[in-house]
Parts: structure tokens; sequence; C-alpha cells
């Protein structure tokens, strides 16, 4: 078994754990009315997408996400969270420091032996999720399930809809498939975001994100007997079967978004083994991006 498929099987737990600390954390985390940014690079980026759309949505404040390198310091926030697993990902320390003393800043991270420890004002560590595969599953799932939680919208259904995630084999003929694209609506685009990457970072496949509204605006151009296109939450009126019309797989999303992620990371792990790829050891990539001063 490759660390990915150990870490992303150790998810329903991890998930467990997060909900059940997220009360101990009240206070490190946004309060409601809060104007707040969330942050983050690569993968954390797009769970932070996720995370600011789901927390504006639910009426708790306005809430953005940014990667940090393209933070807009021009704007006032009142609280700043950075997703960063590894705690020293240059972009993420930049922007933490750039803002100390002036905007509040929590952190939420897998190792508690970084330099995130002093840059952020409250760190939140999730050590029972961190990883050993460069590619991220369990990180950033907790990290968003612990969030999620704080919000009082995680429940165990979720938990039980990543279970179902794990054991249920993967629709015929998709790992087969040559392209790959994922939906989302809301909170879920940046699911769709992430899982997307995690295709093109485990097995190289072309794979593409959208809004789901927007797939129908060009993108479905690219939709044939060899692609797979996967929506995450409720689809749009009519666009299963206008996906279903060009010939390709269309894959409803029929469990918690999450969870749908978490099928998502099972996909990609399939397709590498098919292609006789790593998927621990993706090209070109490392565990954090650290640049030279």
């Amino acid at each position: 078994m490759t660390h990915i498929e150990d870490e992303l099987t150790a998810q329903p737990e991890c998930w467990t754990r997060a909900a059940a600390e997220a009360a101990r954390h009240a206070g490190e985390l946004p309060a409601p009315r809060e104007r707040v940014a969330v942050v983050g690079c690569g993968t954390s980026w797009f769970m932070a997408q996720s995370a600011a759309a789901l927390r504006e949505g639910a009426g708790l404040g306005e809430t953005d996400a940014f990667a940090a390198s393209e933070f807009p310091h021009g704007r006032r926030y009142d609280r700043v969270v950075a997703l960063t697993r590894s705690g020293t990902t240059t972009e993420v320390l930049d922007l933490l420091t750039r803002l100390r003393g002036h905007t509040r800043t929590t952190a939420i991270t897998a190792d508690p032996d970084t330099p995130v420890m002093r840059a952020a004002d409250h760190v939140v560590v999730l050590d029972h999720a961190d990883e050993r595969s460069v590619v991220q599953t369990r990180f950033a799932t907790t990290a968003f399930t612990l969030l999620r939680a704080h919000l009082g919208l995680h429940t165990d259904a979720v938990v039980a809809d990543a279970r179902t995630a794990l054991a249920e084999p993967l629709p015929e003929g998709l790992v087969d498939c040559g392209q790959f694209t994922f939906l989302g609506r809301g909170w879920t685009v940046g699911l769709a975001n992430e899982a997307a990457l995690k295709m093109r970072e485990a097995s190289l496949s072309w794979t593409e994100a959208y809004p789901a509204m927007e797939y129908r605006h060009g993108p479905i151009s690219i939709s044939s007997a060899s692609t797979a296109t996967w929506m995450f939450g409720d689809a749009p009126e009519g666009l299963a079967q206008q996906v279903r019309a060009t010939g390709a797989l269309w894959v409803p999303g029929r469990l918690d978004p999450l969870a749908e992620l978490v099928r998502a990371q099972r996909l990609a792990v399939a397709v590498a083994a098919a292609r006789r790829l790593d998927p621990d050891r993706p090209r070109h990539l490392t565990r954090s991006v650290i640049l030279a001063p």
C-alpha cells in the first residue's frame, strides 16, 4: 500500500477527531461577524475556497479566499486563517510575518516543529492528520472538517459517507477515461478544484474544474465517449442529460461533497496505478515549496 492510500483511508477517523476538538479551539478560529480571509497554497488554497464559501453562505460573516501570494494588502480583515500542512511554505510565512501586529492570524498546520508556530498569533496543530506522501489528502480534509465543525455544519453523516466512499467500487469505466472534469456549486467549487489537482498530481491526468453552471459555456465542447464529468453536490437542472448526450460518463454526487472528494482521491490513485506511476512521488513536486531568499 502506498502512503497516500494509507492516508486517505484514515480520513473518517481524522475527521471525527477534528470535529471533537473544534470546540476547544473556538477562541482561535473566526467568530461570527468577523471579516475573514482564508489563505493557502496549492491544495490548501482550494480548501480555503470551500471553507470561505461555506462560512459566508451560512451567514456568519464576509469571508474571502486567496492564494497566499495574492493576498490583497489594501483590504482590511479582522482575521486571516492560513492553512499550511508543512508550516514551512514561503508565501504563507511571508504573509503571516507581514500581517503581524496589524491583523489577527491563525494557522492550521500538521507540524508543530516549524516556523509557522512563531509566525502566526494562534496555531491549531492537527498532527494526527500529517502525511508522508507529497500529495495531500487527509490533512486538507481534516483542516476543512475542523472549520466546518466550528461553523456547526459537520455531522456524523459526513463521516458515514466517507466510509461509504472508501468501501464502494468506483464507477465502471471511470479509470479508463482519458480526461476528467470536476464541477461544483457554491462551497463545493473549491472541492472540485482540489479533485482536479489530485488527478494532475498523482496520475498526470488531463483534468479541469469549473462552477457547474459554467460548464455549458464552452468546456462541454471537450466532452466525448472518452471523458468523464463528475459533479460535487446537486447538479443544475438538465446538465446530466446534456453531458450524457455527448457520450461522456456522468458521475453524480451522491454523497456529502467532502466524501465525494475522498472518492476522487481514490480515483487519482487508481489511475496512477493503471499508468504505473508512484502517486506518493509526483514529478517536479516536493512536500513544501521553500523559496530561496
